[in-house]
């Protein structure tokens, strides 16, 4: 998945170090990244390269984390750059851009990204919220509201019953590939309900006996994802879809189940077991 990035380590502790020469800068523009033009694999600029390496850890330079001993910023501003060498482009070259580890760098910082800049003001009494020095919290140095990134939990669920799959498709997303069911946690709830009340809502169906089998941050969404092996409970496999919610959805043996062709989501890992006989 797209967190695996063995053999190296990433280090999420917030510890804002002087970048060095050789630091990566990390700049956004909605959901375009500034990157190295070349093909076939990802780079960003690190400070030398930059025509105004003079950039200081501030407001506008924030610290992100460090993989290895490679450390990484977000510059808020856009840096000047040679266009010859650099370009910006869609955040979607992180699904499938090597080195994979490089594209888990871009996606991690792009939520960060994303954070910071819908949370420039205190939500209660409207004054610039200031960075904290200790840890990665932005306050409000009038009333003392203090926010952390958002993280969203949800679920992702694969239906097993007769030795098959159930498997839908998004409604009004242009999506072509199947997936599972899914859908964010409300207040109040533990994750084991999100599971049943997103089956129930999205295809009108109980499940039984869930099996949590592994998580996984997608910075796409920003989301904490929990997946899930359930059983269908009862005989009555007919679905009630959801339409407003999917476009599909039906019942797939091992042969027949259509695996992603991307290794990167935890959605195409428990297809991939399922069709693997290994649940």
């Amino acid at each position: 998945m797209i967190q695996d990035i063995t053999p190296h380590t990433y280090h999420n502790e917030y510890r804002p170090v002087p970048p060095e020469q050789e630091s990566l800068v990390l700049y956004f523009e909605g959901d375009r990244v500034l990157v190295k033009r070349q093909e076939g694999s990802l780079s960003f600029p690190c400070f030398s390269e930059l025509p105004a390496p003079e950039l200081k850890l501030s407001q506008d330079l924030l610290y992100l984390f460090s993989i290895d001993d490679r450390t990484f910023y977000l510059a808020r501003q856009r840096p000047a750059f040679d266009e010859t060498l650099f370009k910006m482009e869609s955040i979607r070259i992180f699904r499938d851009t090597p080195p994979g580890w490089l594209s888990f760098a871009g996606i991690t910082a792009h939520q960060l990204y994303h954070w910071y800049d819908s949370h420039r003001f205190c939500g209660k009494c409207g004054r610039p919220l200031v960075h904290s020095s200790k840890e990665r919290m932005l306050h409000c140095p009038d009333c003392g509201i203090m926010e952390y990134p958002k993280i969203s939990p949800a679920v992702i669920v694969g239906i097993l019953h007769r030795d098959r799959l159930l498997m839908s498709k998004y409604a009004g997303r242009g999506a072509t590939h199947y997936a599972l069911i899914a859908g964010f946690a409300e207040i109040g709830e533990t994750i084991e309900e999100t599971v049943k009340r997103e089956v129930y809502e999205e295809v009108g169906l109980h499940v039984k006996n869930l099996r949590y089998y592994k998580s996984q941050p997608w910075s796409f969404s920003d989301t904490l994802l929990f997946g899930f092996f359930a059983e269908l409970e009862g005989e009555d496999d007919s679905i009630t879809l959801d339409t407003q919610e999917l476009a599909t959805a039906g019942w797939f043996t091992r042969e027949e189940a259509p695996a992603q062709p991307l290794n990167i989501s935890l959605t195409s890992e428990m297809i991939w077991k399922f069709k693997n006989g290994e649940v």
